[in-house]
């Protein structure tokens, strides 16, 4: 997991960072005696997004100022606290659930009679909305008219989510009487929360609002909250905007939590929008929240390709953003898209995400073209996807491997599964457009594959399994992973027709045993880490976590190749899992094996949500109608998983060259098209 993206968590990720990245901090014990500081947890918190606005609460309701609580924009705390009371005293919290990506309800009930019984009168409402707002309602079922005190405890600090991460959080600020509410201001800026109606009375010294409802029997009163930043109107979320890059594709069928995965996947893409600085017209997916509100190259490119279903639009912003990042012409990255380091677990170095972002780059572009991107934009983007393929060629020279970025590092299994994938993409996508160096890059995957399957593969007793790294002294790092699955993943070329993969068939069909074993398959999906191997933890996001991008990945790869049996056991995993989860996909959870009556352990520290869980959740569905589409070629290939796993399945609002997509699974596993754009037809 990368780190978060200090000092704000809404800005972009430094372009040069080299930090060793890791969302949780080491628990190891640190030079000095100093204690290791830990991210407040979020996997009981109900998170409601709409970038740039976040708001976290408990599932009391009441926002006590404690932790990550209260109302964000753009990575600042604008409010704190919000303590309620009615009556003089603090409903009781019955229900708290959340409602959108972007809304949370919480419900409290009060007595207020002296009439004996346990029963009570009054119902609070409270509805709180990512854009700033929080809608408090008040119900009567008293036999009499009630009049009731109602007063709000308000307070901030203006902190940055970057401080509030590792503990520097300020003390609460003096507030002042403002328009009809409470103003603070600080050197970081100036926040206000205005009332509607207007209290009654405002208490800025105790940052205290007071309202009096009269109530009659079975009657509602209430008063609406909107937290702004000084000068700000209302957050403005690319997803909620009519023309949202992402189409709102539903799915039916015999498994109800298809539906509701699908629906959850897509609210939380269209919460983790953002429009690009420099360009408001270009967006792309934030990495998650709370932590990541920023772009990430390497998981804006990942969940851009995932989501290709929904539409090109956020693979185009993507790219373009992307692009105006890439390193120019003249040093030894030149062509290089730039990203952090990101931990890469017990067994090996921190990895470069910028080689991957590199990597994903003309994959991307070359498999948007095939879902339909218009020639103009794929024209303007290539002249980018060509320095990164010349940044491959020239990084990995004359010899098989692309080597790691760092003096004396291991050559990587998983970076050597995107480089192959990208020159074989990219030769394809040169080719198409009418660009020399595709022969080049052919040449030189030929060459990857062959030395691959020779230097890469660590026999042993079971099979043999392909190794985690190599050294330059040609030692292998024999780990076994879920990042193995990204062997799997070859990419569509022309057709329809997927890459050629790194691992020959008997490889290849080994690989797969191993993914479907109980080793990595934790029946909730993928272990990082196998549970055998040293340095295990359930709870490791690189040692033995789950992380849904790469189980998403795997069944995705299990399926081409026809391994239908193991990729339905991963997708069966998932699906449980966000079933016990809300159906909202978090980025990892802990890998404990599943039992009978068991739900999948939360990490702690994970996103949620987060934009390749979400994307993933896309993938996992879309997966089982095998759609490969051709667009310049027109025609679009259906290749289903016949044996049905989750029975009949219909997707509808797909996108393909712009134009709707509705595709149905039988219960047989066949696939009919009932709807496509005019001339698309159905490849052999």
């Amino acid at each position: 997991m990368s780190q978060p993206n200090p000092p704000s968590a809404a800005g972009r990720s430094s372009p040069g960072s080299r930090r060793a990245a890791s969302a949780a901090p080491r628990s190891a014990p640190q030079s000095g005696g100093r204690r290791p500081v830990d991210l407040p947890p979020t996997h009981t918190g109900l998170i409601c997004v709409a970038l740039p606005g976040l708001v976290v609460s408990t599932d009391q309701g009441q926002l006590t100022g404690r932790g990550l609580e209260g109302f964000y924009r753009s990575g600042r705390r604008l409010l704190s606290r919000c303590r309620l009371r009615v009556a003089g005293r603090e409903p009781l919290a019955v229900q708290a659930r959340m409602t959108a990506a972007d809304r949370a309800r919480f419900v409290g009930t009060l007595r207020v009679s002296l009439a004996p019984g346990p029963d009570p009168e009054v119902v609070v409402e409270r509805t709180r909305h990512a854009d700033g707002t929080e809608r408090i309602t008040l119900h009567s079922w008293a036999a009499r008219p009630l009049r009731l005190p109602v007063e709000l405890d308000l307070g901030t600090d203006l902190a940055d989510l970057g401080a509030i991460a590792v503990g520097g959080a300020g003390a609460d600020l003096p507030a002042g009487v403002h328009d009809a509410g409470l103003r603070w201001t600080s050197g970081a800026g100036a926040a206000s929360v205005t009332a509607e109606p207007p209290p009654t009375d405002a208490v800025a010294s105790a940052g205290l609002l007071r309202w009096e409802f009269d109530l009659p029997p079975g009657g509602s009163a209430g008063l609406e909250l909107r937290v702004r930043p000084d000068g700000a109107g209302p957050v403005r979320p690319v997803g909620r905007a009519a023309t949202s890059p992402l189409s709102p594709v539903q799915a039916t069928g015999d498994d109800p939590r298809v539906s509701a995965l699908l629906r959850t996947s897509i609210e939380d893409l269209r919460a983790l929008l953002l429009r690009d600085p420099a360009r408001p017209g270009d967006v792309h997916l934030a990495a998650g929240a709370p932590w990541r509100c920023g772009l990430a190259p390497a998981e804006a490119l990942a969940a851009a390709r995932m989501a290709l279903p929904l539409g090109t639009g956020v693979a185009t912003g993507t790219l373009r953003a992307l692009a105006r990042t890439q390193l120019p012409r003249g040093g030894p990255r030149s062509g290089m898209i730039p990203g952090p380091l990101r931990d890469a677990g017990p067994h090996l170095p921190p990895c470069c995400t910028g080689t991957e972002a590199t990597l994903l780059f003309p994959v991307l572009l070359a498999e948007a073209r095939r879902w339909g991107l218009p020639d103009p934009d794929t024209e303007r983007l290539l002249p980018a996807a060509e320095r990164c393929l010349t940044w491959l060629r020239n990084t990995a020279g004359d010899g098989p491997y692309l080597p790691d970025p760092q003096p004396g590092g291991p050559a990587r299994c998983e970076t050597q599964a995107h480089a192959h994938r990208a020159a074989l993409l990219g030769a394809d996508l040169l080719d198409a457009c009418g660009r020399p160096g595709g022969a080049e890059l052919r040449q030189w995957a030929e060459q990857l594959r062959a030395a691959f399957r020779q230097d890469f593969w660590a026999e042993d007793l079971g099979g043999g399994r392909p190794a985690a790294a190599r050294a330059p002294d040609g030692r292998l790092v024999p780990r076994l992973g879920a990042a193995a699955a990204h062997l799997l993943d070859t990419g569509l070329l022309g057709g329809g027709t997927h890459a050629p993969g790194l691992l020959d068939k008997a490889q290849t069909d080994q690989l797969a045993r191993l993914l479907g074993g109980p080793a990595l398959d934790s029946g909730w999906g993928l272990r990082s880490l196998a549970r055998n191997e040293a340095g295990h933890n359930p709870f490791g996001h690189r040692s033995g976590a789950v992380r849904v991008h790469e189980t998403a990945v795997a069944v995705a790869g299990l399926a081409a190749i026809d391994h239908e049996k193991e990729a339905s056991s991963l997708l069966r995993g998932v699906l449980a899992a966000a079933d016990a989860l809300g159906q909202r996909l978090p980025e990892m959870y802990a890998g404990e094996q599943r039992t009978e009556g068991s739900a999948p352990l939360p990490h702690p520290a994970a996103c949620r949500p987060a934009a390749t869980a979400a994307a993933a959740g896309v993938l996992l569905l879309t997966t089982l109608a095998g759609i490969r589409p051709d667009t310049p070629a027109g025609t679009v290939t259906l290749r289903p998983v016949r044996t049905a796993p989750l029975g009949e399945i219909g997707l509808t609002g797909l996108r393909i060259a712009g134009a709707p997509f509705s595709v149905r699974i039988s219960r047989l596993g066949l696939a009919m098209v009932e709807e496509a754009g005019a001339g698309l037809q159905l490849g052999a």
